[in-house]
């Protein structure tokens, strides 16, 4: 029964995913777009954005599906919750992700407002309102089923076959944490790239670099933790809310 009760989260995550890929298409100006988060060449503009969204969601359904499953697989083996940790309630399930969101999301903004204080450099730009609600959301559910379920879990998964003869599982699960929040940070700079409008890894600003790979992997270890801990669910709590106060609400504030 657990097990239909997780898959059935997991199915319920990817739908919302490929739902709100549709309507982002099919409400959004495709300009407001950056071809980074759309995941579509420049050349489908003359299609029907209904269409576009379409497509999009039947993608989505199937790519973090597969993923999704296999990190549930994962997770079976390594005696993880995976998709929630039975017997956890709306504490770990929603209100300490939002706490520790919050939190990382306002660590995030000082941050970001130090490296611009370092240089010529005046921090990452951020998705139009309303679309970065919508935004936040896609990339907290399918973000984390990639770098999450499946990185975290597929390292996790092939280093605790060699590790796990000497007791050092936990240390197995570690480095997994460090190379999918690594994983995750590198993840970001296509789409960071075609927002700065940079052509190449040599023309990036070394700050924008350093502060990438800086808060992608403090967020990427923060909701490695909890997927550890509590399952994907508080995982992806954690990632949107972050994004929320990041991409939102300080845009919102700093205009």
């Amino acid at each position: 029964m657990n097990n239909r009760k997780q898959l059935a989260i997991l199915a319920a995550l990817v739908g919302i995913n490929a739902l709100l890929a549709f309507l982002t298409y099919a409400i959004f100006p495709l300009e407001q777009l950056a071809p980074g988060q759309a995941g579509m060449p420049s050349a489908t503009v003359n299609i029907p954005p209904w269409l576009l969204g379409l497509a999009y969601a039947g993608i989505i359904i199937v790519l973090y599906g597969l993923l999704g499953l296999a990190g549930y697989w994962f997770a079976k083996k390594l005696g993880l919750p995976g998709v929630f940790r039975e017997g956890a309630g709306w504490k770990e399930w929603l209100w300490r992700p939002l706490a520790i969101g919050l939190a990382l999301g306002l660590l995030v903004v000082l941050v970001d407002r130090g490296f611009a204080s370092l240089g010529d450099w005046q921090g990452f730009p951020h998705p139009p309102f309303p679309f970065s609600i919508v935004a936040s959301a896609t990339a907290g559910i399918g973000e984390e089923i990639l770098f999450r379920a499946f990185v975290l879990g597929l390292w996790a998964f092939l280093l605790n076959l060699v590790l796990r003869r000497r007791g050092m599982t936990g240390v197995a699960l570690g480095i997994a944490n460090v190379i999918a929040a690594l994983a995750f940070g590198a993840g970001h700079l296509p789409g960071v790239m075609v927002m700065l409008g940079v052509s190449s890894l040599n023309a990036f600003p070394p700050l924008a670099l350093g502060e990438l790979f800086l808060l992608n992997g403090i967020i990427g270890l923060v909701a490695g933790e909890r997927y550890l801990k509590v399952g994907l669910v508080a995982a992806v709590g954690v990632h949107f809310w972050t994004d929320i106060v990041w991409h939102v609400v300080w845009p919102l504030i700093n205009n």
